[in-house]
């Protein structure tokens, strides 16, 4: 495998005037991002600007030390923990902003843990640094936004749908079980942008394993063959986070 030439970049930047041009080109996207937040009223205009925000400081933070944590294994499984943590972390506080938000931890090594595992003993992942971080970081990620998803849905279903709750706990339902009955079909929606992206791969998006890949030098279709295997794990990964976020809230331990 080859590795990247300058002229292949994906991006043109071409010294100190491509950084100039990038840094104003993020404000831009950013500002419309939020005046149009702000404009068709969906309250979401301050969380795009401290995202925005947030992206920056925190790329520039890893571009400068991904370099240094790929050296060694220690680092590099220092740098998961803390994308578990982080993911962990951002998925508790949409759930249970004033709660305890590390039971969020549990969908999300459980979605993603195991796959990881699965793929790096198969083989097919080589077991190097610059390989392992991204895949399983993808995982996480997927982990991270199915546990949101689902425990939001699943959440909002149980006090939209209080009455339907309390009639199958009027008929001998036990708590647990009233609880999924009314809320899994919620929950499983969260399947669904996964599921539309692995449907739609390649005639509709390029994601970024097929990309990388192919910006590394590999053929097309090893691009393919890794970013196949990366989307299937994902409907793992999302699958085992969704249903333990639903048995989590069943059981009260998210509420």
């Amino acid at each position: 495998m080859r590795i990247l030439a300058p002229d292949d970049a994906l991006l043109a930047i071409d010294g100190t005037s491509g950084y100039v041009r990038l840094g104003l080109l993020v404000v831009l996207l950013t500002g419309l991002a939020a005046l149009v937040n702000h404009l068709g009223g969906l309250q979401f205009a301050r969380a795009d600007l401290l995202a925005a925000t947030r992206a920056t400081v925190q790329l520039l933070v890893v571009g400068a030390l991904i370099a240094v944590v790929l050296r060694s294994w220690w680092l590099t499984a220092a740098f998961v923990l803390v994308m578990l943590t982080v993911a962990s972390l951002t998925s508790g506080r949409r759930l249970v902003p004033q709660g305890h938000w590390w039971w969020a931890a549990a969908p999300v090594c459980i979605g993603a843990v195991p796959v990881a595992c699965l793929l790096l003993v198969s083989g097919l992942i080589p077991l190097r640094e610059i390989a392992v971080v991204p895949v399983i970081g993808i995982l996480i990620g997927g982990a991270m936004t199915a546990t949101t998803l689902s425990g939001r849905r699943t959440l909002d279903a149980l006090r939209q749908r209080h009455g339907e709750m309390e009639a199958a706990l009027s008929i001998g339902f036990l708590t647990r079980d009233a609880r999924i009955l009314v809320a899994r079909d919620d929950a499983g929606l969260a399947l669904v942008p996964g599921l539309d992206q692995t449907r739609s791969v390649g005639l509709v998006t390029l994601p970024g394993a097929f990309v990388g890949m192919l910006l590394g030098g590999a053929t097309p279709l090893q691009a393919a063959a890794v970013q196949l295997l990366v989307l299937v794990g994902l409907l793992l990964v999302q699958a085992l986070s969704v249903v333990s976020t639903v048995e989590l809230v069943a059981r009260g331990v998210i509420r």
